[in-house]
């Protein structure tokens, strides 16, 4: 059996834990900038709050009706999320974090008399460790389990947020009451299509007359979709998550700006972050891909994007050598676009490779010191707080967004730690 653990308004959610007075308010988190509106708590959405809508456009709305709006502190969001991954580890060795807010528990070699109460232990351990409220869904396979999670949260008050689809008079209700564009692995483009079959829910899908279909135009994933819904686990048994094929980091400046010295900054902040990625993944990299967008509609010549890809003579996982990689990229561009005004950058590495499987060159390798100094500074950062080691030409703030209602990094910066006083 699998459970999926999912966190109810995950970004809403951490707001609330160190503002207990929040507990029943309306509250709304926004994107990077404060664009749009990426969380909402069930208050907000009761007063029809509308998800991704931006800030500017509901501003009157959420003054009018007494709701709290805070920048995204993912600072805060990724350390409460590795709490609740150390919890979910107490209750069977095999968690595989899916999302910040969603894992996967695989109960293999693990003994339980009831299922049911068992996700209730996880329910309870959350909200009375961390105040972070989850569903819990239980079944036979990970699909089946999404949809479980997705029914424990659709009827709170039948569920209490916990259901077990432990047989199969369950499964085949499930199927018949979960639609097909919201079957875990379905893309909005493939449920089109589905549709337009008359495929309107999960039930219809496994239908043995759709198969044919299913595997000439969807394939091996389309069939594994469709054995998972049937009962028998295809995905996950064992199996390692594909790594990533790229792995990129983009972000809009907080203002449009053409300063050389300051674009080149969060190149080289960006280029760092996404070293760490790398490091992080286990991988490293032959290209480094550097891009600068200006405003469409501000620019002269009518060219608002410019890219600029180099290929490192060995793969890499170092800040220093990706880092020299996108300035060097970065030159080029300013001097073909001199006088632009960018309003957003970003670093893209790809042709990864594994890190312990890196091609060596007799004449021309990377300094192998570097290897121990990324081992250094990540474990650093690790201990002391996000990147307080850093390259000399990175800004001490990582992101520089616009973050006008940023609430305090509660559990990973010493200076906003709580201070209770006691008389």
């Amino acid at each position: 059996m699998y459970a999926l653990v999912d966190c109810n308004n995950f970004y809403a959610s951490c707001e609330r834990v160190f503002l207990p007075k929040l507990v029943g308010k309306p509250i709304v988190v926004l994107s990077n900038n404060d664009g749009c509106i990426i969380s909402r708590s069930e208050e907000a959405k009761t007063l029809g709050i509308p998800m991704g809508a931006p800030e500017f456009q509901v501003r009157g709305q959420l003054k009018q009706q007494g709701v709290h709006v805070f920048s995204s502190n993912y600072s805060l969001y990724g350390d409460m999320s590795e709490r609740v991954m150390k919890i979910m580890e107490d209750f069977t060795p095999n968690v595989e974090k899916y999302s910040i807010d969603e894992a996967f528990l695989d109960f293999s070699g693990v003994t339980i008399a009831d299922f049911y109460d068992y996700g209730q232990q996880i329910r309870r351990r959350t909200a009375s460790w961390l105040s972070i409220p989850v569903c819990v869904g239980i079944a036979p396979t990970k699909t089946l389990a999404k949809a479980a999670n997705r029914i424990a949260k659709k009827f709170p008050e039948r569920t209490d947020g916990v259901y077990v689809m432990d047989t199969d008079e369950k499964r085949i209700k499930a199927l018949k009451w979960l639609k097909v564009e919201d079957v875990w692995g379905i893309g909005y483009r493939t449920a089109r299509k589905l549709q337009k079959l008359n495929i309107k829910t999960a039930f219809d899908f496994i239908q043995p007359h759709f198969e044919s279909w299913i595997k000439s135009n969807m394939g091996v994933v389309g069939m594994r979709i469709k054995m998972e819904l049937q009962g028998t686990p295809t995905i996950g048994d064992g199996e390692v998550p594909e790594k990533k094929k790229s792995i990129a980091t983009t972000r809009s400046f907080p203002k449009q700006i053409s300063d050389y010295d300051q674009i080149r900054e969060r190149v080289s902040t960006f280029a760092a972050v996404t070293a760490e990625k790398l490091r992080k993944q286990g991988s490293a990299c032959h290209m480094v891909i550097i891009m600068l967008v200006a405003d469409k509609h501000k620019v002269q010549n009518g060219r608002y994007y410019y890219s600029r890809a180099i290929t490192l003579p060995y793969a890499s996982n170092s800040a220093i050598t990706i880092n020299a990689a996108a300035l060097k990229g970065f030159k080029e561009i300013m001097e073909q676009a001199q006088g632009t005004v960018f309003k957003k950058t970003g670093i893209v590495v790809t042709e990864l490779v594994p890190e312990n499987a890196r091609q060596l060159d007799m004449f021309n390798n990377e300094d192998p010191r570097h290897l121990a100094l990324m081992k250094a500074m990540d474990k650093m950062n690790a201990k002391n707080g996000s990147r307080i080691v850093r390259l000399g030409t990175m800004d001490a703030k990582t992101w520089n967004m616009k973050q006008n209602m940023l609430s305090p990094r509660y559990t990973t910066d010493f200076k906003d730690i709580l201070v209770v006083q006691c008389r």
